[in-house]
């Protein structure tokens, strides 16, 4: 099996019984961290020099609509009802199974090129089987970790057709992927449900898509926010059934209520915070402090790239600053003064897009950390000239000064994915030009204006 040793680096490994090595090695031996310590050997191993950069966890982007890539900025200046009438409403009835490929093609790409190792892929804009299968594809294509969370379109419907929010999740399309592209639960890319919940969906729907997830033993991730709830009173039914339970995931969250939220953890399900898109769309303030108070924190996710950047150190520091802001105005309202000390310290904000995302998705066994035994799935960021130096606290500085432009290496499971400040993809080219040409096409529906077909590909 190849060996790599990763030599001389400010090793960040997020393991809390290894902390920072301020000069440490990092060795690989197959697709497993072996080993981690200061002056390892192994001469038969490829020798990358890390010296003057940061080696750490690959981040876990925990949600993402990976199937917009094409719509980049698009939606940068929408609310969220804007958002559901331009685009699941209307964008996303004329995506061909060509489109999602690109998209999602391209889309993990760019997360690998930004340092992210896993990828929540929330895919919901799955009209057809093929444009199911386009996606899966394609996220085995890019190399990337990732979680397919299928999910369904949700269109305005036509004459005679059921709403949405009445169809239960397709059984077959589950059972078809189980069977098929999705069998190996041991695979870099792996099957999870994006399912409705009783915010967006009747009763009985809920109780059936919880019960299928419960069933395959999978994930079930829903959206929780924007407008009144289908069901008033449908988590609380659920709850009384006991269909809710560590494989339920919410995103959001921003309108449930403190009991509603203390019930949650202590049944043990996950959250999912995207704090930039909450903000701008018009969700409310992300519950990252809410969920602190109860002695647990959310996996965080960039949510829309048509609607924000891809970068997870973003998502990160603005998840951080936009909670310590909602602290910071406590204070001044109880004591009319600052805090004298922060409530929050930067290391946690790095927890939130490492750890807490494997352990949303069951895999702190696996990723998550730089810890001996797991798979190798690591970055390596340039301190640069001047751009993080010095260094006086890593993790602080890995939060605060970390960049996706910064990342000079990937490697998931033992590959690398990107070197020497490239991805090692030979059709970067041939992919920005069919993403353009998708986007373009789909844009054409809104009449919306692209000057990508003036921009020349590099």
């Amino acid at each position: 099996m190849a060996h790599t040793l990763f030599k001389s680096g400010i090793v960040v490994t997020q393991d809390r019984g290894l902390g920072v090595l301020p000069c440490g090695d990092v060795l690989v031996d197959g697709d497993r961290i072996a080993a981690i310590g200061e002056h390892l050997s192994a001469p038969a191993a490829e020798i990358v020099d890390c010296s003057g950069h940061f080696v750490m966890p690959g981040l876990i982007n925990a949600h993402m609509h990976t199937w917009q890539t094409a719509l980049r900025s698009v939606a940068a200046n929408w609310t969220l009802l804007e958002y559901f009438r331009h685009v699941h409403a209307g964008l996303a009835t004329v995506f061909t199974p060509e489109d999602i490929h690109i998209a999602t093609l391209a889309g993990a790409l760019n997360q690998l090129d930004h340092g992210v190792t896993t990828l929540v892929d929330w895919a919901h804009n799955n009209p057809t089987p093929a444009h199911t299968d386009a996606g899966v594809t394609a996220l085995k294509e890019s190399g990337i970790r990732a979680a397919f969370f299928h999910g369904s379109p949700k269109p305005d419907p036509k004459p005679g057709e059921p709403h949405f929010s009445e169809v239960p999740h397709p059984r077959r399309e589950i059972e078809r992927l189980l069977k098929g592209a999705l069998t190996d639960r041991t695979a870099l890319v792996t099957l999870g449900i994006a399912i409705l919940g009783p915010h967006y969906s009747t009763l009985e729907v809920s109780a059936h898509d919880f019960a299928l997830a419960r069933e395959f033993g999978l994930v079930a991730s829903m959206h929780q926010g924007g407008g009144e709830a289908k069901t008033p009173g449908g988590w609380e039914t659920l709850m009384q059934r006991g269909l809710v339970g560590p494989h339920i995931n919410v995103v959001h969250g921003n309108n449930l209520t403190d009991a509603q939220l203390k019930a949650f953890v202590d049944l043990g399900v996950t959250f999912s915070v995207t704090p930039e898109n909450e903000m701008a769309q018009g969700h409310g303030h992300p519950i990252t402090g809410r969920l602190r108070a109860l002695g647990t924190a959310p996996s965080l996710g960039v949510d829309l790239e048509s609607a924000i950047s891809g970068d997870m150190f973003s998502v990160a520091r603005i998840a951080l600053a936009s909670q310590r802001a909602l602290d910071n105005a406590a204070e001044r309202g109880k004591s009319g003064g600052i805090p004298a000390t922060s409530t929050i310290p930067a290391a946690e904000a790095l927890d939130w897009i490492t750890m807490r995302g494997a352990a949303m998705l069951g895999m702190t066994g696996r990723t998550g950390s730089l810890t001996p035994g797991k798979q190798a799935d690591l970055a390596v960021m340039s301190l640069g000239p001047l751009a993080m130096w010095p260094v006086h606290d890593p993790v602080a500085s890995v939060v605060t000064q970390g960049s996706g432009a910064r990342v000079r290496d990937v490697m998931v499971a033992g590959a690398f994915r990107k070197k020497d400040g490239r991805l090692l993809r030979q059709d970067l080219p041939a992919i920005r030009t069919a993403l353009a040409r998708s986007g373009e096409r789909i844009l054409a529906r809104l009449n919306v204006p692209s000057i990508s077909r003036l921009v020349a590909v590099q």
